[in-house]
């Protein structure tokens, strides 16, 4: 009986419940390249935990340039390019206002930061910091995004330039 209730749980009330998939855009801020890579992470404004820039796109921009857009807002990032198709996709529960639990896929694109300002639009709300790849990967929570960032050093090596 308990294998009927699980079975009919996972396979067809637990559909009835569930939201769709919302999609976000992140910046994977970066410096450097291979051994001496170095990536950027933020504070949330919420809890303080780290993790990248990221919002919701924005009408009339492309995803990358809207990711680019959150680079800035989030992490003062200037005069920087990211790359037009992401690298990796990462999944997580965002609670909204209301205490709801969303749903969000989230497009990772690279960018090289050419630029960092001290001034930027939420620069006293959150903080900011450089660390390895494998270092921020350790203070991520989201295991898929953990992956991406053990990946970094692997996507741009030594020997490549990447513009």
């Amino acid at each position: 009986m308990i294998t009927l209730i699980t079975s009919l749980w996972r396979d067809v009330l637990r559909l009835l419940f569930q939201r769709p998939k919302r999609l976000q855009v992140a910046a994977l801020c970066y410096r450097g390249k291979g051994d001496d890579m170095e990536v950027l992470l933020i504070t949330s404004r919420d809890t303080g935990r780290w993790i990248i820039p990221k919002g919701w796109p924005i009408s009339g921009l492309e995803t990358s340039e809207a990711a680019l857009q959150e680079a800035w807002e989030e992490a003062g990032v200037r005069n920087s390019k990211a790359t037009p198709q992401p690298i990796g996709t990462y999944t997580y529960d965002k609670i909204l206002r209301a205490g709801l639990p969303v749903p969000v896929e989230t497009l990772v694109y690279p960018v090289k930061v050419k630029e960092l300002s001290a001034e930027f639009p939420e620069a006293g709300e959150r903080q900011r910091k450089w660390m390895s790849p494998e270092a921020a990967a350790d203070l991520v929570k989201e295991g898929e995004l953990k992956e991406i960032l053990r990946r970094m050093t692997n996507l741009f090596p030594q020997n490549v330039q990447h513009s």
